[in-house]
């Protein structure tokens, strides 16, 4: 028996009206996640950063990771350009001359994992080799359990996860926030070192209050700054900048566990321009829209159904 195609396409508009009717698209999208219970991560202040990248140095020692020679020319330095396979943390510089910290001058900014509230590598990885932490919130990464397909790398927005293309057995390579060092009572190696406090380590609900009281402050006077750590007692007077008032990686994506200011525009860093609703979610709330407990797919095969029975009982 044949279907006709205006046939076919009736019963599946049918169905799909049903399925609208009975689910608004705010009830597809998933709500926000909230912070783990003890969520820490780093608060970076492009305005304090001197490009004396002593974070980077910190970072490969903390975490035993090689070298890396860009420029065969020049290999008495490590000299990362991004983040690669050997590179966990690396700060870039955006403009070359002019005045610090404007669009026409130049600007620091330090790049590594933002340990996201709603990960979307944790969620792409079919492994659970990446699992994000529900005491501290920070993504790691099982090497046992990755099977390297790399749909982690796919998945980030920010271009994070590395890839050991040159290794026999390769690793997906990120910053975990040193959780070695967390485990012992310690800090992030790279805020550890900043000899600014520019990047800042702390539990993040402290991190976002201390990053309003900056964008508060009078450009140019001098306040107090906390250094390395936030619950720690050293402190360092700096003038304030002129910060942008956002605080990015407050909420885009969902929110993540680090935070920047800076006194530029970030899209002039690098950094992309986001939704606020994750993309995890986004797609949590399109799989739950079509195959909400296979209800809908059973819609559709209800409605052709219903055409083939009706065209039967016409011809008998």
């Amino acid at each position: 028996m044949k279907i006709r195609r205006r046939d076919l396409l009736k019963g599946i508009a049918a169905s799909g009206l049903l399925v609208a009717a009975e689910q608004s698209p705010a009830q597809a999208k998933r709500a926000r996640k909230d912070l783990p219970p003890n969520a820490v991560g780093i608060l970076y202040d492009s305005t304090l950063c001197i490009g004396c990248k002593v974070c980077e140095y910190a970072c490969k020692q903390a975490n035993n990771m090689p070298v890396e020679h860009t420029s065969s020319k020049e290999v008495m330095w490590d000299d990362p350009q991004d983040l690669s396979a050997k590179t966990l943390n690396i700060i870039k510089r955006y403009g070359v001359e002019g005045p610090k910290d404007t669009v026409e001058g130049f600007a620091f900014i330090k790049r590594h994992c933002m340990h996201c509230l709603d990960p979307a590598c944790v969620s792409a990885c079919p492994a659970s080799a990446l699992v994000k932490n529900p005491e501290n919130g920070v993504v790691t990464y099982n090497k046992k359990a990755c099977i390297g397909c790399r749909y982690c790398q796919v998945a980030c927005p920010y271009n994070i996860p590395k890839f050991e293309w040159d290794s026999p057995f390769p690793e997906i390579v990120k910053c975990q926030l040193c959780a070695h060092l967390l485990v012992k009572g310690g800090i992030s190696a790279c805020c550890a070192a900043c000899p600014t406090g520019a990047s800042l380590f702390g539990p993040v609900e402290k991190l976002r209050s201390e990053a309003k009281r900056r964008m508060a402050m009078e450009p140019g006077e001098y306040y107090d700054f906390p250094v390395a750590n936030i619950d720690g007692t050293e402190v360092q007077q700096h003038r304030a900048g002129a910060y942008v008032q956002h605080i990015y990686g407050e909420r885009e994506l969902g929110g993540s566990q680090v935070l920047y200011l800076a006194g530029v525009p970030f899209a002039s860093l690098g950094l992309p321009e986001l939704p606020e609703d994750s993309y995890v979610a986004l797609a949590d709330g399109i799989q739950y829209a079509i195959y909400k407990g296979m209800v809908y797919p059973l819609v559709v095969l209800g409605g052709l159904i219903y055409i083939i029975r009706n065209r039967e009982e016409k011809k008998e």
